[in-house]
């Protein structure tokens, strides 16, 4: 089985365990984000800058691996016109389920972010893509088609793990990992991977997450850091995951 498919049936799997990813909002938080009262999350606990989004109103905005009823409702609420693209079924039925509840329209597409995305060019004014990428290989590949699908002055805000998290035991307490994390070339990864449950996950580096975007062609305007929000590492200040805002020229 391809891993990318491994992963989908984790992340189904993860979702009826109650994975705190693929709860969606409820009807609440839907109502005050039609009032203006949002904000959505790229890592785990720091929200992102409403300036980084601009008026969404009437804007074309592709949730980008980014299913589950979370994000999407809340863009729609504010006024984007929004894609989102998921390869877990149940992140996906759930963003039906909440499309049907609050009435709005959501184009729903089940594709693989490994393979180039079935778009137009110059198809989203936004490109919304929360920490996913660590479920996939390469990630060069997937910024190339993100500058190929944003229209000029669109932007990509995405979340990323910064490789910290695959060096350390569960307890955090110490490193028991070489990078780069990748269970494709390192088989005793892929046994530990598999004996917890984790699907196939691969450590980027800044370099490949920065970088990659640059070489893209997107310019970066602002990023931060950010904490796991539990554990040793939080507990001491360990920033384990980044945020970017990157501008098609």
């Amino acid at each position: 089985m391809r891993y990318q498919d491994i992963n989908a049936e984790t992340v189904d799997r993860w979702v009826e365990q109650g994975w705190e990813w693929g709860r969606p909002i409820e009807h609440e938080v839907y109502a005050r984000a039609l009032e203006g009262d949002w904000a959505v999350n790229l890592t785990p606990t720091v929200h992102v800058p409403r300036d980084w989004f601009g008026d969404l109103r009437g804007k074309r905005l592709l949730g980008l691996a980014s299913g589950g009823g979370q994000q999407m409702p809340v863009f729609a609420a504010a006024g984007a016109i929004c894609t989102v693209l998921d390869y877990s079924p149940r992140q996906l039925e759930s963003e039906r389920m909440v499309a049907a509840r609050e009435g709005y329209s959501i184009e729903i597409v089940r594709a693989d972010m490994s393979q180039p995305l079935p778009f137009a060019d110059e198809s989203f004014d936004l490109i919304f893509h929360p920490v996913s990428n660590c479920y996939i290989r390469e990630v060069e590949p997937l910024f190339r088609e993100c500058a190929r699908i944003l229209k000029k002055g669109g932007a990509l805000l995405g979340g990323f793990d910064n490789g910290m998290n695959y060096l350390f035991d569960d307890e955090e307490t110490a490193v028991v990992e070489r990078l780069p994390f990748d269970p494709i070339a390192n088989p005793e990864q892929m046994r530990r991977l598999r004996e917890k449950d984790e699907g196939v996950q691969f450590s980027h580096t800044v370099g490949e997450q920065i970088g990659g975007q640059l070489r893209a062609g997107l310019r970066l305007t602002d990023l931060y850091e950010d904490t796991n929000g539990s554990g040793r590492l939080h507990e001491f200040g360990v920033p384990t995951f980044l945020a970017t805002r990157s501008i098609k020229p």
